[in-house]
């Protein structure tokens, strides 16, 4: 099965600048969708739906037009939950859904914004999450994707000198990237490509796309007794419509 990963930065806005058409030239098995910034209610029926795929949702609860995942699938899991921690399913941050070999997580993980501002909280949900997927990780394989807002390592970023204090790339968030791939899981892209200049979100400012400077936060990570049934892991930065691009994941998995 092949699954893409988005931050779409409004999903609105990237219905706008060729999400359908998008998903009808490509007719991946699941789109992974973070950073919507919208309730169902507010979409054309199109977009809640696209044809041949059931969509799912978690929106925020505490504004509208903030964060927000989704997933379109073309294969109706047995269950699908949220984290069931309110402080963070109320910012919509966490979808799950379990299917017959595996439990596939759609994330948005929290900014630590300017100064680490929302450091701490960023560190709770990345705890909580491993906690969680420690648990599930008993029961079937997982595949967890998303915006994770964290650069690993240097090669993962244009400048890593110049931004060693800047949300994203603190010792604190790379420290917790560590210690979560120590425990047996593994970054899919990494393991095929050790190549640098690889990125999956730019800035709007500068031209940093067109001069390629840019960051590589978005992921698919699986548990490391999943990894050989992994056929493929990619970046796709031709595919526009968001400061993000589409990561996508080729795997032998039953749903």
């Amino acid at each position: 099965m092949k699954l893409a990963s988005w931050n779409v930065n409004g999903i609105r806005a990237v219905e706008r600048k060729g999400l359908l058409s998008y998903i009808a030239d490509t007719t991946y098995d699941v789109y992974c969708l973070q950073e919507t910034k919208a309730d169902p209610e507010q979409l054309s029926q199109q977009l809640i739906a696209p044809d041949g795929y059931q969509s799912l949702w978690a929106s925020s609860q505490i504004k509208r037009g903030y964060s927000g995942v989704a997933v379109y699938t073309r294969h109706k899991p047995l269950s699908v939950s949220n984290m069931n921690i309110d402080q963070f399913d109320q910012e919509g941050r966490y979808i799950q859904l379990e299917y017959r070999d595996f439990y596939l997580i759609n994330t948005y993980f929290p900014n630590s914004q300017d100064k680490g501002k929302r450091l701490d909280y960023k560190l709770a949900f990345c705890q909580a999450l491993f906690e969680k997927l420690q648990k599930l990780r008993l029961k079937k394989d997982i595949i967890l994707c998303g915006d994770y807002n964290i650069a690993h390592k240097e090669i993962d970023l244009a400048r890593p000198k110049q931004n060693q204090e800047t949300a994203g790339f603190l010792p604190e968030e790379r420290a917790w990237m560590t210690h979560f791939l120590s425990h047996k899981y593994v970054d899919t892209f990494r393991h095929f490509s050790n190549e640098p200049h690889n990125y999956s979100w730019w800035s709007y400012r500068s031209n940093a796309r067109e001069k390629n400077i840019g960051w590589r936060i978005d992921y698919f990570c699986v548990n490391e007794e999943a990894i050989s049934k992994v056929s493929k892991s990619e970046i796709h930065p031709e595919v526009q419509g968001s400061d993000h691009c589409p990561v996508v994941l080729e795997i032998d998995m039953r749903t």
